[in-house]
């Protein structure tokens, strides 16, 4: 299977017409669809169009309510805890990032906590929602557990990823990862592609090591044991009790302060996954003038970038540099999808009764593909 570019313009309203197509309002599937193609545009292909078949599953199964709206069932001038009654996980994302950044301009800090949510995309989409009103945000999540903890042999937490970003000149920093070694999304694109993961991401059910991407996908969906190592590896030598130990900072701040549901029961009911949240905004003016710590940043930033590189290196990047390069190449010259993605945008198009051909005209379907099997 390759890959076929296409224009920001075409994804665009293809996923903003789909979200519509489900139910959701326009500016709700502007939010939405905004959150998948930012992935995209970033370079995390594995949180962007191919996340779509996700939403349809979660959706059909009733864990996703299309109608559900985020209620504040506790706040203070500082801080709020929301339930989300198991709504889109973008949609209450950025309600609960709007709130912590409203009581950061009137308090200096906010932090909000969600449960009874769902995935909510790339963590860093919400971090930079703070960073761009010129506040220091940070984003994180629980999910469904497929981190094996240092020393065990079951999927305990789920990816949980942190994100923080703050504004800086030229390119504001932006640090957004998983604390396991990869996402899961990673692991369903070596799966579309027939590739075997690369040494030091996975164990099998027994703890052992795998390079078998189906098997492993398999073991974390039927709960058998195994999935992926944490930020480290599966040994201390290695520093895989810093990755678990971060994982469990997630797990602080989205279901334990939220009374939610912790990694290892997400994703156990019948009418939900129960995937928790936390977002947090500050001020950098509560420490002084808001100004000045910005230059500050941005020329450490700069410092970095220019000190001595190792033998055969050109460049040292900033966290967030990347990213701005990715996004303006990506909206010159187009973003590519896998095939075997297309194939099931084709499938959702067919259950939604939309007209494949008028997004992607042109594009033949590759002749092994499962369309219309019902197999995604």
């Amino acid at each position: 299977m390759g890959y076929v570019k296409w224009s920001y313009d075409t994804l665009n309203r293809f996923c903003h017409d789909v979200f519509c197509r489900f139910g959701f309002t326009e500016e709700e599937s502007k939010t939405i669809k905004d959150v998948l193609l930012t992935a995209d545009l970033f370079g995390i292909e594995s949180h962007g169009m191919q996340r779509m078949v996700r939403y349809h599953k979660g959706i059909e199964k009733g864990t996703i309510h299309p109608e559900a709206k985020p209620e504040i069932v506790f706040e203070t001038p500082v801080s709020a805890v929301i339930d989300g009654h198991n709504g889109m996980g973008q949609l209450i994302s950025a309600f609960a990032m709007e709130k912590a950044i409203e009581k950061a301009k009137s308090t200096g800090i906010g932090m909000v906590t969600v449960r009874e949510s769902n995935h909510f995309g790339i963590a860093g989409y919400y971090a930079k929602m703070a960073s761009d009103q010129g506040l220091l945000g940070m984003a994180c999540t629980n999910s469904e557990a497929i981190m094996v903890p240092t020393f065990g042999r079951k999927a305990m937490l789920g990816s949980n990823p942190i994100a923080v970003a703050m504004p800086a000149e030229p390119y504001p920093f932006l640090f957004d990862c998983s604390t396991t070694v990869v996402t899961r999304g990673k692991l369903e694109m070596y799966n579309k592609m027939n590739k075997p993961l690369p040494q030091g991401w996975a164990l099998d059910k027994d703890g052992h090591e795998s390079t078998c991407a189906p098997e492993v996908l398999k073991n974390i969906t039927s709960k058998q044991g195994g999935g992926i190592m944490p930020l480290g590896g599966n040994e201390e030598a290695s520093g895989s009790h810093k990755g678990y130990g971060y994982g469990m900072l997630c797990e602080l701040f989205s279901s334990i302060m939220s009374l939610g549901v912790t990694s290892d029961q997400c994703c156990t009911f019948k009418d939900k996954t129960g995937i928790c949240h936390g977002f947090i905004a500050v001020d950098p003016a509560i420490f002084g003038d808001a100004e000045k710590i910005k230059m500050h940043l941005s020329e450490y930033l700069e410092t970095l970038r220019r000190s001595p590189k190792a033998e055969g290196q050109e460049r040292i990047y900033t966290h967030g540099e990347k990213e701005v390069y990715a996004m303006k190449e990506r909206m010159e010259n187009g973003i590519q999808v896998n095939d075997n993605t297309m194939v099931e945008l084709a499938e959702l198009c067919h259950y939604l009764k939309m007209d494949f051909g008028s997004y992607f005209k042109d594009y033949k379907l590759p002749e092994n593909s499962t369309f219309f099997t019902g197999n995604y």
